[in-house]
C-alpha cells in the first residue's frame, strides 16, 4: 500500500460527504407519516433547523475521520469508523428532509468539514482516551442540541420529529460505546470551548 493511500482515502471521504448523496441501510424515520400542515414561516424554520442538523452530521463525519486517522488502537479506530457509518445515515435523512421542506444545505459545508477534521485529528493525537472523551462530550452536546430542536418543531411536524428522535438515540449509543472503550472525562474549560464553537456553528448554519 502506498504511503499516500491513507491521505487519498481522507480526501475521497471528504468529497463524498460534502458533494455525494449519502447512503443509508435503514429507512428514513417517519417517511410513512403524512406531511404536516405547516405555514410558510414554519416550513422555513424547520428547514433551517434541519440544515443545522445536516451541518452537524457533516462535522461528525469529519471528526470521526480525523480521529480514526490518528487513533493508535485498532479497536478504537474500528469503533470510530462504525459510528461514522451510522452518522452517514443521518446525513441521508437530514438531506432528504431539507429537500422535502424546500430548503438547502449550508453553503459553508467544505469549511465545516475542514475545521472539524482538524479538531478530530488533534484530539486523536492527544491519545485514544482523550479522543474518546472528546467524542463523548460531542455526543452529549449534540443530544442537548437535538432536544432543543424537538422543542422548536411545530406540533404537526411528526416527520421531522421522528428523524430527530432516531438521531438522538444513535448519538446516545455512540457516547456509551466511547465510555466503554475507556474515554477520559474532559476538563471543564475544554467543554466550554466546545460549546462556544458549537454555538458559532449552529447560529451561522441556520442562516448560511
Amino acid at each position: 500500500m502506498s504511503l499516500l493511500d491513507p491521505f487519498i482515502f481522507q480526501v475521497d471521504q471528504a468529497l463524498r460527504t460534502i458533494f455525494a448523496k449519502a447512503p443509508t441501510t435503514r429507512p428514513m424515520p417517519g417517511e410513512g407519516l403524512p406531511e404536516g400542515d405547516l405555514t410558510d414561516p414554519e416550513r422555513r424554520h424547520v428547514a433551517a433547523l434541519m440544515r443545522v442538523n445536516h451541518v452537524g452530521e457533516v462535522c461528525a463525519q469529519a471528526l470521526y475521520a480525523g480521529q480514526a486517522f490518528t487513533a493508535k488502537d485498532a479497536g478504537v479506530r474500528q469503533a470510530l469508523e462504525q459510528a461514522a457509518w451510522e452518522e452517514t445515515e443521518h446525513l441521508n435523512w437530514t438531506e432528504r428532509r431539507i429537500e422535502e421542506l424546500g430548503g438547502r444545505q449550508s453553503l459553508l459545508n467544505p469549511l465545516w468539514y475542514a475545521g472539524a477534521w482538524t479538531m478530530g485529528a488533534v484530539a486523536g493525537r492527544l491519545g485514544d482516551p482523550v479522543s474518546l472523551g472528546f467524542l463523548v462530550e460531542t455526543e452529549r452536546q449534540v443530544e442537548a442540541h437535538l432536544d432543543s430542536h424537538l422543542s422548536q418543531l411545530p406540533p404537526d411536524d411528526r416527520r421531522s420529529q421522528a428523524i430527530i428522535d432516531q438521531m438522538k438515540a444513535d448519538e446516545v449509543a455512540h457516547a456509551e460505546t466511547a465510555i466503554k472503550l475507556g474515554a477520559n472525562e474532559l476538563p471543564a474549560p475544554a467543554k466550554g470551548v466546545m460549546k462556544l464553537v458549537a454555538k458559532l456553528m449552529t447560529t451561522t448554519a441556520y442562516r448560511i
